[in-house]
């Protein structure tokens, strides 16, 4: 029998467990993290630890030798892992700008102490159990309003956020839910391109009913020395022209210029502002998906200190209330209710009630309040701007 025949035996067999255990620990590591580095290193560290058994199965290397070797790979493989984990840490820490740091069921139209702007009056709409109720969805940063409409209209109960005839969403999901004749009626701002098209496919029409403004606000982190900004300033930032922060008054640090997902409302307003500038490819964050395929997303706002990011006014200061960023001024004009009434600051647009081609008698008479005193009333006391005001 061949002496060393033990030696290949053992060897093999350790080799196929650390096949194993490297494929199994570089799957984990690939679906749960975004970092090449650690992926590679993983797979470098069991490649080495490989060889070193196929050297001592060939005698080519003594054990003590291998083993100081091998202590030496774990221990760098050690080191950048607790990096990793170290920067992830503090990555994980940064402060965001995003829907998820708003929890809705806080403005529910009937929660025991809502956050929803109360009618100072008996509502002049009444909508009763027995009425065909308007199936309603919209933007996160509009549910507190459209709340509101239910709290002062609408029978009271419970109204689930993901199943009831009012919804607490997200506008791509509000404009696809209506292009699908799930709701009747969506509050968002104007519709994408995209989103156009998609309700043309379907056969479908967005009739748009204007029924408040809202400005549209960049912002930066607390300690950017950067005020102010100019209209083309910020198109030559999202286009990728502009690519540092002295270019426009601030340190000499790249700008990290964040966006929002495509079809969002703020993605949206975004596009329409570059007009037929191309907007630049949005950061991402990258993750293996099913089947092993890699899905892009687009980074949600991190408030690293060369940020910029962007969104409405009432989301900023109303709902996220983010005391470590500041809103920048636009041509030298600050975004605030009367620069949105006065039509000052640059950026300010109509948000509506949209519908396309719902049966519910109900719809017409709910947006017809909504542009009464009653309505208007409450979309100013939430926080935006009336369609109506002088």
């Amino acid at each position: 029998m061949n002496p060393n025949a033990g030696r290949h035996l053992v060897a093999l067999l350790l080799m196929i467990i650390l096949l194993f255990i490297g494929f199994v620990s570089w799957f984990i590591i690939a679906l749960t993290t975004s970092s090449a580095l650690l992926g590679i290193s993983t797979l470098v560290f069991f490649i080495l630890l490989i060889i070193g058994v196929i050297l001592w199965s060939l005698k080519r290397v003594k054990i003590k030798y291998l083993l100081f070797a091998l202590l030496g790979i774990s221990l760098s493989y050690a080191a950048i892992f607790v990096g990793y984990e170290v920067h992830r840490s503090y990555i994980a820490n940064i402060p965001t700008i995003n829907d998820g740091e708003v929890d809705l069921r806080e403005y529910q139209p009937f929660r025991e102490g809502t956050k929803v702007v109360l009618l100072n009056e008996e509502s002049l709409l009444t909508l009763t159990t027995q009425d065909s109720l308007p199936r309603i969805d919209g933007a996160t940063a509009l549910y507190p309003l459209y709340s509101a409409f239910v709290r002062a209209t609408y029978p009271q109960k419970e109204y689930n956020l993901y199943n009831s005839e009012v919804n607490g969403g997200t506008t791509p999901e509000a404009f696809r839910r209506l292009i699908e004749g799930e709701v009747d009626i969506i509050f968002c701002a104007a519709p994408s391109k995209k989103q156009i098209e998609e309700a043309k496919e379907m056969g479908k029409t967005f009739n748009l009913t204007p029924i408040g403004r809202e400005a549209f606000v960049f912002f930066v982190n607390k300690e950017n020395p950067v005020r102010d900004i100019t209209c083309d300033q910020i198109r030559q930032i999202y286009s990728g022209k502009i690519t540092n922060w002295r270019d426009v008054g601030g340190k000499n640090e790249a700008i990290k210029a964040f966006q929002r997902p495509e079809g969002s409302g703020s993605q949206s307003m975004l596009e329409r502002i570059m007009g037929d500038t191309p907007l630049m490819k949005p950061l991402q964050n990258d993750r293996v998906g099913g089947m092993g395929g890699i899905i892009d997303r687009t980074a949600q706002y991190k408030n690293f200190s060369n940020a910029i990011g962007y969104t409405f006014l009432f989301f900023a200061t109303g709902m996220v209330k983010n005391e470590q960023i500041a809103l920048l001024k636009v041509d030298g004009v600050y975004p605030d209710r009367n620069t949105i009434a006065n039509n000052t600051y640059p950026f300010v647009g109509d948000f509506y009630a949209i519908t396309t081609d719902t049966k519910n008698e109900n719809v017409e008479r709910f947006i017809e309040w909504i542009l009464s005193p009653q309505g208007q009333y409450l979309v100013e006391k939430t926080g935006y701007t009336p369609i109506n005001k002088e």
